[in-house]
């Protein structure tokens, strides 16, 4: 098969036609993992650790991400409000009070979570208090004078172009759990729910007015939707709330972005949200990320015999078993095999790499993925 472009290979995985290879995608590390590597040996200056971008030195495919900013502006004043030797207790840029262990913060990356004192929004008052937020015609949203000096060449790309960063485009039950934290969130479903109504209009909404000005003059390849919205065992809401509040809109969020010539839509989530996949499915989702492997019922096979080439799945490689030898990683991936020659499977670590890898596991799972991805088998 003849060589194709970036964009070409990932648009044939996506329709599960042949390729000449599939593309080599990664998330990411913890920053403890990037230390532990480091102390290994590993040469950090020659690697780039924003993986969504791709990596070169570890032959990691590139894909460019239109920097638009779908958060709050102004964002809260991030405030200390109390420290110790062990915690600090503090507001951050969310409008969120929380205690935070200090032991072990890495760059600003921590060990454990942190206890979540309080929440910006309580009620339909706070919410549209926090409202005013979210302005959307702001110009500072965008890259500088990005319609002349970076919409062209968008426009006669040959790689892979994404509609927001990581954790930007954030969905209706991320966003929602962002301002109201999963308890409130969890109670809100039954006890307010014309504030839950009120909510998810606004995201998707705001979300709209937003991409609008970007897709009026380019059409990136996908959007990623971040949700966050399950646990090991199932989701965090039942099919019957996802369908009563969300699904309506996000259905019409994933139709106007593919209106405007927004080829796919991606929905990431930890945890086993397979309850819900059928509503994503009709909302128009073409594909889910990580499937986390760990928690219960994620198992990609069973997930491609019930939906077939209806989705795509994204990630899938189990974190734990490349903490493991090389034999374990080795067939680990060989299992994966099938999948990868079925089509509509993008292999990648099952979320951001932890630090009970070493770096020469990393180093060999990347070594022997790049031959399966060519289709060479060991």
């Amino acid at each position: 098969m003849a060589c194709m472009s970036n964009r070409e290979r990932f648009h044939a995985v996506m329709q599960y036609r042949a390729v000449d290879r599939v593309p080599n995608y990664e998330v990411g590390i913890w920053p403890q993992t990037l230390a532990r590597w480091e102390a290994e040996g590993c040469p950090v200056a020659t690697h780039n650790w924003d993986w969504f971008t791709g990596d070169p030195a570890f032959e990691m495919d590139h894909r460019e991400y239109i920097d638009v900013n779908y958060d709050m502006i102004p964002p809260f004043p991030y405030t200390v409000l109390e420290r110790t030797e062990k915690y600090e207790v503090i507001q951050d840029e969310k409008g969120v009070v929380r205690r935070a262990l200090r032991e072990g913060t890495i760059s600003g990356g921590r060990v454990s979570m942190d206890t979540y004192l309080h929440w910006p929004v309580q009620d339909l008052a706070s919410f549209e208090a926090l409202k005013t937020r979210f302005p959307t015609n702001l110009p500072e949203r965008y890259p500088d004078d990005w319609e002349n000096r970076l919409a062209p060449a968008w426009n006669s790309r040959d790689h892979v172009l994404v509609l927001g960063r990581n954790c930007s485009m954030l969905g209706f039950y991320w966003r929602a759990r962002e301002w109201m934290g999963t308890e409130m969130l969890s109670y809100a479903w039954y006890e307010q729910p014309e504030l839950i109504e009120a909510m998810m209009e606004f995201i998707a909404d705001f979300t709209i007015a937003v991409s609008r000005p970007i897709l009026e003059k380019v059409q990136p390849d996908y959007i990623f939707i971040n949700e966050d919205m399950a646990m090991k065992t199932g989701p965090l809401l039942s099919p019957a709330l996802y369908q009563k509040f969300i699904f309506p809109h996000m259905r019409r969020l994933v139709e106007f972005h593919k209106a405007m010539g927004v080829r796919y839509a991606i929905v990431d989530s930890d945890g086993n949200m397979g309850p819900l996949i059928p509503l994503l499915l009709d909302a128009g989702v073409d594909g889910i990320f990580p499937l986390e492997r760990a928690s219960e019922g994620n198992d990609p096979y069973a997930t491609r015999k019930q939906y077939g080439k209806a989705l795509t799945l994204w990630g899938v490689v189990d974190k734990r078993e490349l903490a493991k030898d090389k034999a374990a990683i080795d067939q680990h991936l060989m299992s994966l095999a099938p999948l990868l020659e079925e089509g509509g499977f993008f292999p990648m670590v099952d979320h951001t790499v932890p630090p009970d890898v070493s770096y020469a596991n990393f180093r060999h799972y990347m070594e022997r993925k790049q031959q399966l991805l060519q289709g060479v088998y060991f």
